[in-house]
C-alpha cells in the first residue's frame, strides 16, 4: 500500500527516560536553587490520564500548580485532583497533597501549593471515583553539591525497516535520549526539518518521503542548555503491498467494582489486536513489571493491590505496535456484616461534689461501625418509648434519671441496649468567693537566712465551693505560668514570686508573693567564667540561657569547647556527660539539653 506524502507524529508508549544523576549529599541544606522550582500539572474532561504531568524534579522546595479549567480543554466541568500517595509500598510518603480542582471553582481551577520533595520517587494520582487510571511517577534526585553549569548529553536515532541503500522505507521513527548527571533533565526539545522546536515525549515517527533532519536539544534544571544535535535520514516509498504498519491492540478490563471504580475481588483484561494487512502473529503482555508474555486467555488478576498491564502485537511482516498501559487497582471483597455498632454515651455538665449535675445534664450519644456503617441511633429516657437520636439531649428536671440508648447498622445489627444513670440537681446559688492560695519556700539557708544554691516555691490552692481551675505564678516580674509543679530557682540574688489562683466561678484571688535571697553555694570554681547569655558552641547560638550552675560556673564553662579532647565524638559524649546533671537538678530540660548535644554534634571541636 502506498502513503500519501505528509507528515505525522504518532504516540508510542515507550517513554523518554530522563536520568538524573545524584551529586554529593549537601552538607546543611538542598541548594537554594531547588526552592525556585516550578512543577505544573494539567487536566482536561478525560478521566483516564493527565493532560500534561511532571515527572522529574530536584529535592528541596517546590511549588506545585495544578489546572484544570477552559484553558487547559475542560469544557464539561469534570472535577478532578491531584493527589500524592502516603501509603502505597515503594514510594515517598513525606508529601500529603490532595489539590481538588474544577473550572467551576473560585480559582478558576488553577490550585497551588508549596512542598518539600525529597530524593525518591512519589505517586500522584486522582482520587475521584472513577478516574484511577489518572496515574503517574514523579522522580526526584538529590539536588545538592556544586551550581550544575554543564547541560545534558542529548542523542538521537532512528529506527525502522531499511532498504539495500540504507533507506528507511515508508516510514523512520527518532527516538531522543536525554541524560544529565547533574541537577536532571527538565526539557527535551526537538523539530523536523527546520519547522521550529516543540517539546519532545515520545519517539516521533516520520513518514514524508524525501531527506529530512531531525534536530533536538536538552535544558536541564539548572538551566543548561546542550547543544543542537541531528539525525539525517531518508525515507522512501514502500513496495505496493507492502505491510509497514503495525497491529492496533487494546485492553478491555472487566470485573465488579466499587464506588471508587477499584475492582472487587479480582479484574479480567482481554486483549484484542486486528491487523488489515499481514495479519496479527503474537499479542503479548507484561503484568508489574514483569517479563512479556505470549497472550492466549484472557487474564485473571486476583491478587490485591495497584496493578500495571502492559501490551503490544506484532504481526506476520514482523511489525509491532506501540507499547499500550493499563492502569487499576483490585480491592479485597467485603464479608457479610454481621457485627453490630458500637454505641457510647457521655454525660456532660457542672457537677457538685457528689457528682451530681447541677441544673442540667447533657448526654451526647456516639456510635461507630467498620463495616457496613451506622444507619440510626435510637435512646429512651427514663423509661419512655425510645427515639431517633439527632442532637445531644439536654436533661433540666431534677431528679434521677436513666438513659438508655442503642445503635443500628446499614446491614440491620442492633448493638445490645446500654443504659447511663445519673441525678441531676437544682443549681446551687452563685459562687462569688475567690480561692485561699499559699506559697512555701523549701531549702537550705544560711545563718542570713538566705537560700543557699537553690529555692524551691510550692504554691497551694483551696476553694470551698466551685473547686480551683488554675494557679498561676511569676517570678522576677515575669510572665504568668500555670502552676504544675513546685517552682525551683537557682539564680543567686533576691527574688520575688508572685502567685494567685482562679475558680470555676471565675474569681480570681488577689495576687499573693514571697520573697527570698539566694546565695552561691561553695567557692566560685570558675573565676573569669564565660557569662553570655546563650550558650554557644563552636559559634552555633542553642538559644539556652547560659544559666549559673550553683558553682560559680556557667552552662558554657562546663561544656569547655577549648578543651582537649581525644577527638571529636569524646568532644560530644563530654558535653552529654556535663549536661546530663544539669537535667536531673532542673537547671535544663530535656529538650534543652538535646539542643546542646546537638550543638556539640555539629560543631567540629575535637576533629
Amino acid at each position: 500500500m502506498r502513503f500519501p506524502v505528509r507528515l505525522k507524529a504518532v504516540l508510542a508508549v515507550a517513554l523518554l527516560t530522563m536520568v538524573a544523576g545524584f551529586g554529593a549529599p549537601p552538607a546543611q541544606a538542598a541548594p537554594a536553587r531547588a526552592a525556585a522550582q516550578v512543577l505544573n500539572w494539567t487536566a482536561d474532561g478525560d478521566i483516564t490520564r493527565y493532560k500534561s504531568v511532571t515527572t522529574t524534579a530536584v529535592a528541596g522546595a517546590a511549588t506545585i500548580v495544578f489546572e484544570n479549567s477552559a484553558a487547559t480543554g475542560n469544557t464539561t466541568g469534570m472535577p478532578h485532583t491531584l493527589t500524592f500517595d502516603t501509603s502505597t509500598e515503594g514510594y515517598n510518603h513525606d508529601v500529603n497533597l490532595n489539590l481538588l480542582a474544577s473550572p467551576f471553582d473560585p480559582t478558576g481551577g488553577l490550585q497551588t501549593a508549596t512542598v518539600t520533595l525529597t530524593p525518591g520517587k512519589y505517586r500522584f494520582f486522582c482520587s475521584m471515583p472513577g478516574h484511577s487510571a489518572m496515574v503517574g511517577e514523579l522522580t526526584v534526585t538529590d539536588g545538592g553539591g556544586p551550581a550544575d553549569t554543564t547541560p545534558p548529553a542529548v542523542t538521537g536515532s532512528a529506527a525502522g525497516t531499511r532498504d539495500g541503500a540504507g533507506n528507511y522505507v515508508g516510514s523512520a521513527t527518532v527516538t531522543v535520549t536525554a541524560t544529565d548527571t547533574g541537577s536532571g533533565v527538565d526539557t527535551v526539545e526537538y523539530q523536523i526539518d527546520d519547522t521550529g522546536f516543540e517539546p519532545y515525549t515520545n519517539p516521533v515517527v516520520v513518514t514524508a518521503l524525501g531527506d529530512h533532519s531531525v534536530q533536538f536539544r536538552a535544558t536541564d534544571h539548572a538551566g543548561n542548555t546542550s547543544a543542537v544535535g541531528s539525525v539525517q535520514f531518508r525515507v522512501v516509498e514502500p513496495e505496493p503491498d507492502e505491510d509497514v504498519t503495525p497491529p492496533t491492540v487494546t485492553a478491555q478490563l472487566a470485573g465488579d467494582r466499587d464506588g471508587d471504580g477499584n475492582y472487587i475481588g479480582t479484574a479480567t483484561a482481554t486483549l484484542t489486536a486486528t491487523d488489515s494487512e499481514s495479519g496479527v502473529a503474537r499479542v503479548e503482555y507484561s503484568l508489574d513489571g514483569a517479563a512479556f508474555t505470549a497472550y492466549g486467555n484472557p487474564v485473571v488478576i486476583s491478587s490485591v493491590g495497584m496493578h500495571m498491564l502492559h501490551y503490544r502485537a506484532t504481526d506476520v511482516a514482523g511489525n509491532t505496535s506501540a507499547e499500550q498501559m493499563a492502569h487499576f487497582v483490585i480491592v479485597a471483597p467485603q464479608t457479610a456484616d454481621t457485627t453490630a455498632p458500637t454505641v457510647t454515651a457521655q454525660i456532660t455538665g457542672d457537677r457538685d461534689g457528689s457528682g451530681n449535675f447541677v441544673g442540667t445534664a447533657t448526654a451526647t450519644l456516639t456510635a461507630t461501625d467498620s463495616e457496613s456503617g451506622v444507619a440510626r441511633v435510637e435512646y429512651s429516657l427514663d423509661g419512655a418509648a425510645f427515639t431517633a437520636y439527632g442532637n445531644p439531649v439536654v436533661i433540666s428536671s431534677v431528679g434521677n434519671h436513666t438513659l438508655r440508648y442503642r445503635a443500628t447498622d446499614v446491614a440491620g445489627n442492633t448493638s445490645a441496649q446500654q443504659t447511663s444513670s445519673f441525678v441531676v440537681v437544682a443549681p446551687r446559688t452563685p459562687d462569688t468567693t475567690p480561692p485561699t492560695v499559699t506559697a512555701t519556700v523549701a531549702g537550705d539557708r544560711d545563718t542570713n537566712g538566705a537560700y543557699v544554691g537553690v529555692a524551691t516555691v510550692r504554691v497551694t490552692a483551696t476553694d470551698s465551693e466551685s473547686a480551683v481551675t488554675s494557679v498561676e505564678y511569676a517570678v522576677d516580674g515575669g510572665a504568668w505560668t500555670a502552676y504544675t509543679a513546685p517552682v525551683v530557682v537557682r539564680a543567686t540574688g533576691a527574688h520575688t514570686v508572685k502567685f494567685r489562683a482562679t475558680d470555676a466561678a471565675g474569681n480570681k484571688s488577689a495576687e499573693e508573693a514571697v520573697t527570698f535571697t539566694i546565695v552561691a553555694s561553695g567557692s566560685d570554681e570558675c573565676p573569669g567564667g564565660d557569662t553570655r547569655a546563650t550558650v554557644v558552641i563552636g559559634g552555633s547560638d542553642t538559644k539556652v540561657p547560659n544559666k549559673e550552675t550553683g558553682n560559680g560556673c556557667t552552662i558554657n564553662d562546663l561544656v569547655d569547647e577549648n578543651g582537649s579532647y581525644a577527638d571529636h565524638a569524646a568532644f560530644v559524649r563530654h558535653v552529654e556527660s556535663v549536661t546530663a546533671p544539669l537535667v536531673t537538678g532542673g537547671t535544663l530540660t530535656k529538650r534543652q539539653q538535646g539542643d546542646i548535644v546537638r550543638a556539640a554534634a555539629r560543631s567540629d571541636i575535637g576533629s
